[in-house]
This record gives structure tokens, sequence and C-alpha cells, in this order.
């Protein structure tokens, strides 16, 4: 389960551009990505945390039961750990990230809502 960043940290606070996740660039050092870190593999590399992290997100949602939660459903997070998710998240992964999904039959879809189906 992702913890929920104290009032101080909000300013720092960073989304994983695969699952949108929002972290304290520090959670995502220590125990990385708690969805995709197989993928990602941010734990313990802060070059690794701010390629696949990103401070343009719009929107936090806390999500406590995801497999029963329809704004989770429509989010694209129903599968994944409790914790706090951008509404959407500017960027993209990185390339070595989209070729590893590619590999693993998994259709890469950008969280910033431009492929909306």
């Amino acid at each position: 389960m992702a913890s929920i960043p104290s009032q101080g940290k909000y300013k720092s606070l960073r989304a994983c551009l695969l699952c949108s996740i929002v972290q304290h660039p520090t959670d995502f050092k220590k125990n990385g990505c708690p969805n995709c870190e197989e993928i990602m593999q941010m734990k313990g590399s802060t070059d690794r945390i701010s390629v696949c992290t990103t401070t343009y997100f719009d929107g936090i949602i806390a999500v406590i039961d995801p497999e029963s939660s329809w704004v989770a459903r429509w989010q694209r997070t129903s599968k994944y750990v409790r914790g706090m998710y951008a509404v959407r998240v500017k960027g993209r992964v990185p390339d070595d990230v989209e070729v590893e999904l590619e590999n693993r039959g998994i259709k890469y879809r950008s969280r910033d809502q431009t492929d909306q189906d």
C-alpha cells in the first residue's frame, strides 16, 4: 500500500508516468513504484526516478478500494494498490519502457488523456 504524503511534501510530489501513482521522490527511491517497479526500475535510482516520473500532473484521487471503485476503473487503476493517483499525467514513459511493454504484449497508453477510447 502506498503512503499518503504529509502536507509539507506536496510541492515535491511526483507521479509515475506508467501507473500515475503520486508519491514523494524519496518513496520512489526507497521502495520503487508499488505497481510497476518490475518494468520501471526506479528503486534506488534518482536518475531513473527523474525520467519515469513527473511533477506535471493534474488532480489527485485517493483510491481506498481499487477493485470496487468506479473512479479507479475509469482511471484504469483498479488493478493497482491503494494510494493517491493523478487524474492526468503529462509526459511519456522512456523508450526502453515502451519497448519492454511492447515485448510483453502490452499496449502503452499515456496518462495525459490524449488517447481516450
